[in-house]
């Protein structure tokens, strides 16, 4: 079926608000973001390599539920580094100081024209399906008239504290197991998981790659 001309493309974002830092899907189910450091495997010996990827897996053995994992590329913004250059180049009294930093910020802009500097940042997004969601299949997708949509508003604050406190519980489990890899972890507050949210929608230069569990 065709889409109508002129429809707005909220309609296609399946998510329909975020809410301490959980986003609620249109669904229903709820997941958090969680920023996630990375580790250079190449700089680890193979016993250290070896080490690493074994935790990893038995990390994801652990794990009793999906999570999705996001790598986001973006072209790294060079401008603000390159005014800071400028700036110490005015306040620079010696003259070889001041040819070195011109040919420090020459070098800096002939290779960002080159060459895209990509700055990577990485993501685990954990999901949380309420059993009243999960219950919907064979008939009780034809029953589901029965209850009040999630979606409509109908979810009481109790609700969604009783449903945030299982997708803490899950938070804290791949928190744990990640930490045991080597990795640090930080939960995305209100404000950055709108950020992610935005740029995944609007990439621009942005390309991410997705991994799912």
């Amino acid at each position: 079926m065709a889409t109508p001309i002129g429809t707005p493309a909220q309609q296609f974002v399946p998510v329909q608000e975020v809410r301490d830092g959980i986003v609620v899907m249109k669904d229903g189910s709820l997941c958090t973001v969680v920023l996630v450091s990375s580790i250079n495997l190449s700089l680890k010996s193979y016993d250290e390599q070896k080490a690493t990827l074994q935790q990893f897996q038995n990390f994801l053995n652990t794990i009793d539920f999906p999570i999705q994992i996001v790598v986001q590329s973006r072209k790294y913004d060079i401008r603000p580094y390159i005014l800071t250059l400028e700036n110490r180049l005015k306040e620079q009294t010696e003259q070889l100081l001041q040819v070195q930093t011109k040919e420090y910020i020459q070098f800096i802009e002939t290779f960002t024209e080159q060459v895209n500097v990509m700055r990577k940042s990485f993501f685990v997004v954990i999901p949380y399906i309420p059993p009243v969601l999960t219950k919907k299949s064979g008939i009780g997708k034809y029953l589901s008239f029965l209850t009040p949509s999630r979606a409509t508003g109908n979810e009481t604050v109790s609700d969604f504290e009783e449903e945030r406190t299982q997708l803490e519980e899950r938070v804290s489990v791949v928190e744990q197991g990640l930490t045991g890899v080597g990795l640090r972890l930080v939960q995305l507050g209100t404000q950055e998981v709108i950020e992610v949210l935005y740029k995944t929608f609007n990439p621009g230069e942005t390309t991410g790659q997705q991994t799912n569990q």
